[in-house]
């Protein structure tokens, strides 16, 4: 196996580049930890909360450098036979019938590949997501541990398959469990955290460009405002991307700031659980408009 990954000569300007032309709003700590992860040829475990950008971060970093996508989504019950391979069944079937069982059914016109299959033996620049790691089992985690180490995996017909080019790979959890030890050593790792005003603001300059910069702002102040309370489900900054959208779609350019109507009625897109929109009573609506008018004031 080569230990060249494709992106060994990548730069911190290049990734800033390739996140530029994806209007994905990064960090210093988001570039350089990404740029190390493809100079060393490391996979690059990426945690936080749902909806901080982890999954858009691999889909920009693909689209930004021009390389192929594979995208594995993890499940409970995820199997090695979902994730890298198998067989024909059909088709071996019918050609054992055809040569009486005298030829071997284990080869290559045999063989269907799966995503961490393809992406070993893919050739060129390619990244690899494993997304949402944290919802397969443990078994499944533990099956990745070869792959993840020295981009090869064991089929038992075939033998050891390396990878040539191995790919980037990124690993993504919303930590709903722990992740084992041997997982993280294998990783570079990189926490999301959930975004900033400032942070948020300039995301949705990027991904709402139509919306008056003021609403924004104050979408922004509001969303910051929810994350303070002790929510089921805070919104993440994929949640206020909807909710401005949202938002423009109905107002068709209107400057002014959001009334309790507007606010109630479109909660939806932003927070995803009843408990927490029934927690956006009377109190916390005027605490809302007030993180509004303090913006507002500031922009002013």
């Amino acid at each position: 196996m080569s230990d060249a990954t494709g992106f060994d000569g990548t730069t911190e300007d290049d990734v800033r580049e390739a996140f530029e032309s994806e209007d994905y709003v990064a960090g210093d700590e988001i570039t350089t930890t990404v740029t190390l992860a493809l100079r060393l040829g490391k996979p690059l475990l990426v945690e936080g909360e749902p909806g901080a950008g982890k999954t858009e971060l691999a889909k920009v970093l693909a689209g930004g450098l021009d390389t192929e996508l594979l995208r594995l989504q993890c499940y409970e019950g995820l199997t090695a036979e979902n994730a890298l391979y198998e067989w024909n069944y059909t088709k071996q079937l019918l050609s054992v019938q055809a040569a009486e069982g005298e030829e071997s059914v284990f080869d290559e016109e045999y063989l269907l590949e799966r995503p961490l299959l393809s992406a070993l033996r893919g050739e060129g620049r390619r990244v690899l997501l494993i997304d949402e790691i944290d919802r397969a089992d443990e078994e499944f985690e533990a099956l990745l541990l070869e792959l993840l180490s020295d981009f090869q995996v064991s089929v038992p017909e075939l033998g050891t398959v390396s990878a040539t080019t191995p790919p980037a790979v990124i690993v993504t959890s919303n930590r709903t469990r722990g992740l084992s030890d041997a997982l993280k050593r294998r990783c570079l790792f990189l926490h999301v955290a959930p975004p900033s005003f400032e942070k948020e603001r300039a995301i949705l300059e990027r991904k709402v460009p139509a919306l008056d910069a003021a609403v924004a702002a104050e979408l922004c102040a509001m969303a910051g405002r929810l994350r303070e309370e002790p929510l089921l489900k805070p919104p993440g900054a994929a949640e206020t991307i909807d909710w401005a959208r949202a938002i423009d779609a109905l107002r068709d350019g209107n400057d002014e700031s959001l009334d309790d109507a507007e606010i109630r009625n479109t909660l939806g897109c932003l927070l995803k659980e009843v408990e927490d929109i029934e927690r956006v009573d009377d109190e916390l609506l005027a605490s809302l408009h007030e993180a509004a008018k303090r913006v507002r004031a500031e922009a002013d």
